[in-house]
Order: C-alpha cells, then structure tokens, then sequence
C-alpha cells in the first residue's frame, strides 16, 4: 500500500514541477550616487545596493553586477533609507473650522480618503508612518489591513486604532450643536478610570491595533479642552502600559501640559505626542527614562495661517498660539538635552505629502541636517520597534529607500522634493 501511494505521489510531482521548486528569488541592484546612512551618520560615495525579495542583501563599493541583472541606476542621486513619520493621521479628512466635521463622511467616504492620503504620503518619501488615531476606531487598522494586501498603494503603517480618551476629552468629537448624536465607533477608546481604560487598550489591540495612544491632556484642536489640563491620571496611564505590554504592545501619549508629561513617562509610556509645554524637569525625565518626544514644530504655523484664513475658532487659535513657541523653545533644550527626539508632524492636521517641510524647522531649532534625517529613519524605527526592518539599508532590512537631486546634508529642505521612491525593492514613483 505504501509503494502504491509513493508512486503516486511520484507520479503526481512529476505532473507539478513547479510545486516542487521554490519561485526564482527577485534580484535588482540599485547604484547610489551617494548613500546616506544614519545608523552611522556616514556617507558613502558610489555604492552598489543588493535588493533580494524586497531586502537588502548587501552595500558594496560599485562594481557591475551580473550581466542582464536589473539596475536602477541613482549614481547622480542622493540616496537614504525610506522615511518615517511617527505622528499622521491617515484615515481622515483635514482640520476645518466645523466641530462636527468627524459626522460629515461616511466611513466609505473616509475609507476613499485614506487611500489618497496614504499614496500622497508614500509619493513624498515616506514609507513608514506611524498613525496615532482616527476617528473612527478602526479606520487605521483597516488602511493598514488593505495597504498590506497590496489593494491600496501606502506607506508600511503602526497603527493604534482609535484614541483612548476620557469622556469629553482630547479625543473626543466635541463642540457640536445640540442633538447630533457621536456614533458608537467614534467613542469606542473613550474610558473613565483605570478599569475602563483596561477594557479600552484590550478591545483596540482585539481589533487588531499595534500599539495604543492616549490622550493624556487636554489638545489644540479639541473644543472644551485645554492642553494644560491632565485627563488620564497616571493609574490609568499605567493600567494602559501595563496591559499593553502584556500583549506584546506598547504606548504613546499625546501630552501637551508639563504635569500631563511628567506622569505619562513616569507610567511607562514609550512616547509623548507634542509635548509642547515642557519643561525642564520633562526633558530631565525623558532624559533618565529613555522616553522618545514626537513634537510637530511645523504644525502650528499651518494653524496659525491657514485657521485664521478659514475662520478656525478663537479658542483653537489661541491654544496654538500658547503652544507653539514654547513647543519650540522645548524642541531646542531637549536637542540639548540629547533626548530621544522622533519625527512627528501630524499631518492630517495639514495635507498629506507636505511632511517633509519640517525638517527644515528641526534645523533652525538646533538639531544638524544628519540629526533631523536620523529622527526620521533609525531613531523612528527604534520608537516604532521596527529597527530592524526599516530606517536603514543595512542588510536585512526592507529595501525602502528615496532618492534625492540634491545633497539634503547640505540644505535639509532638499527632502522636499524627493526625486524616486522604493519600497520593498519596487519603484513607486
């Protein structure tokens, strides 16, 4: 019986050659110009890159490679990992000055939106995101989902869902006229105490988020809240950390007030979103406790401009007067400091593709060209926990990478014309 069913399996096998035998392996080489990498702050003139199955396998000094492999040849270009920007929001629409404006679209609608967010954000260089709330909970996490099936063109996406916000808080959709009604799925984060957050973190991480954000604060952008103002108390920061780690997660805090800061750390949180009102003895806790700041300091020039345009409300107008120099006066001593600073925008706020004109904000508050491209690509991957798969072009990690016309180490704002895009050894633009 046994030599009957080997011999039909034989047969069989014979019929399938190709069951038998693995796809060929995807080989591209791409000649860089000029390779920067930030994991060592060098350059490096004339490269050869090795991209297999969407991996670099290795950095050589130029020579040719195989006769008739594929090569994309940069040798006039400037050449650095893929881009990171660890604060958007993807799955939305932008800021208005309507508070109900969250109601307006429909979740179809919302899902178009994401999509075209999500390929203006890969056109512009960066191919990783991390994206720290939609409204609606699990907008992010469905992007994410479909950008992964190869059905929407995007950015590798961390996403965390919806906000965990107290009742009324800075994540909450506030400011309405009376009697429009918040639908159940724009309020699934909302929590009261420490318990309800508990329950919160679990069914966002259920749902299939990979880390959490908290609304530590009161925000800018949220009616009837104030920056200043603590909302999730420290027990709650903690029952969140906690059990996100449990998980195999972790957290991020949106915290603009100083106290609001100085207690999220202290729970254990990774990040602080913002951190616009810090002060010394934030930037002193950070410090001692490795925690990474994600402070938009473009951001408020866009509000300042653009609100005032539009007829934003005088309340949101004046909060993002009071945070943002003092966001930027903080910016500069935690550069200092030599705290764990990671490129964040919060793009959403502003549109999608325009993330790269901070970087020009980063260097007038103190940080050199190199810094602001590290805090983009292999200081966000480590706050993101992806050091070892994005923000490089070392070996093993994807091949995401952007090339440049000009020398970005000479005039950072060269990042905002990104000639070439790769991701995963794929041009996409």
């Amino acid at each position: 019986m046994k030599r009957i069913f080997f011999a039909a399996f034989a047969a069989l096998a014979s019929l399938c050659p190709a069951s038998a035998n693995p796809p060929p392996l995807a080989v591209i080489y791409v000649r860089a110009g000029h390779l920067i990498e930030p994991t060592n702050g060098r350059v490096l003139d004339d490269r050869l890159i090795k991209v297999i199955d969407g991996r670099v396998a290795a950095v050589e000094p130029w020579h040719e490679p195989p006769q008739g492999a594929k090569l994309i040849d940069w040798s006039e270009k400037w050449v650095l990992p893929g881009l990171i920007d660890a604060h958007v929001h993807l799955a939305d629409y932008l800021q208005t000055s309507n508070p109900a404006e969250p109601l307006l679209h429909s979740a179809e609608e919302t899902a178009y939106l994401g999509a075209r967010n999500a390929r203006a954000t890969l056109l512009a260089g960066f191919t990783a995101v991390h994206d720290v709330g939609s409204y609606r909970g699990t907008g992010n996490i469905e992007l994410r989902n479909a950008i992964n099936r190869g059905d929407v063109v995007g950015p590798r996406i961390n996403a965390v869902g919806g906000y965990i916000t107290v009742p009324g808080g800075g994540g909450e959709v506030t400011g309405l006229p009376s009697g429009m009604i918040v639908p159940p799925e724009m309020r699934m984060g909302v929590a009261a105490n420490p318990a309800e957050v508990h329950r919160a973190v679990n069914l966002m991480l259920d749902k299939g988020a990979n880390s959490i954000k908290l609304i530590v604060t009161g925000a800018v952008l949220t009616e009837g809240t104030e920056p200043g103002q603590i909302e999730l108390s420290g027990p709650a920061v903690f029952a969140a950390v906690e059990t996100a780690k449990a998980r195999g997660s972790w957290v991020t805090s949106h915290a603009h007030g100083a106290s609001g800061i100085h207690s999220a750390i202290l729970a254990g949180s990774r990040g602080i979103e913002h951190a616009s009102l810090i002060d010394a003895a934030g930037i002193a806790i950070a410090k001692a406790q490795g925690a990474y700041l994600v402070m938009d300091v473009y951001n408020g020039d866009y509000i300042a401009e653009v609100g005032r345009r539009d007829g934003w409300s005088a309340s949101i107008l004046r909060k993002n007067d009071e945070t943002t120099e003092a966001q930027r006066q903080g910016f500069a001593k935690a550069v200092r400091a030599n705290v764990r600073l990671v490129f964040g925008t919060d793009a959403g706020i502003f549109p999608h593709g325009l993330q790269a004109r901070q970087f020009a904000y980063m260097v007038r508050y103190g940080m050199t060209p190199m810094q602001a491209i590290q805090s983009a690509t292999s200081v966000a991957a480590e706050f993101l926990g992806w050091a070892d798969q994005v923000g490089s072009l070392t070996p093993g990690h994807w091949g995401d990478m952007v090339a440049l016309n000009a020398n970005p180490l000479a005039d950072v704002r060269a990042l905002e014309h990104v000639e070439q895009v790769m991701k995963g050894g794929r041009i996409v633009q």
